[in-house]
């Protein structure tokens, strides 16, 4: 028995054309793992990156070093526009004695280059969320960029 989850996209300049994805596969943006069963286990997503300087940067890496150094703390990556390197990460989190130093030195021991380190740690009483209780990750790029003339 063959199961069909997806059999193609929908182009808007030919309504009702089914175009097969290639591969096989739809592109989500996703980064997934594989298992011998063949169960896909998100483990997260390509756009969440940022470009610094020519050099593609993951949020989520900068998320989990963040969470190597406040383990029991929740944090959050955005990025903001920068005239000169073309963006600069902001990590947002809810850890009262965040502070850079800390997290560049945490960086450092864990072999990570200065460059994924935000240049701003802004502390917050929490991180924004979803109705579902998931990051609300435009919700904190709102709140970011609102504060911008402050960080």
């Amino acid at each position: 028995m063959r199961v069909v989850v997806m059999a193609g996209y929908i182009s808007p300049d030919a309504p009702g054309v089914v175009r097969p994805s290639k591969g096989g596969w739809h592109d989500t943006g996703d980064i997934v793992t594989l298992d011998e069963r063949r169960v896909v286990t998100i483990k997260g997503r390509v756009k969440r990156f940022s470009k610094i300087g020519g050099e593609m940067v993951s949020l989520a890496a900068v998320e989990a070093l963040a969470a190597g150094l406040w383990p029991a703390t929740q944090h959050v990556v955005v990025w903001l526009p920068d005239e000169r390197k073309g963006e600069q990460l902001v990590l947002v989190t809810d850890e009262a004695d965040a502070d850079r130093a800390a997290l560049l030195a945490h960086a450092k021991a864990e072999g990570f280059p200065e460059l994924w380190v935000p240049r701003t740690v802004l502390v917050v009483a929490a991180i924004p969320v979803s109705g579902t209780g998931k990051v609300g990750l435009q919700a904190t790029r709102t709140l970011v960029a609102s504060m911008r003339p402050l960080l």
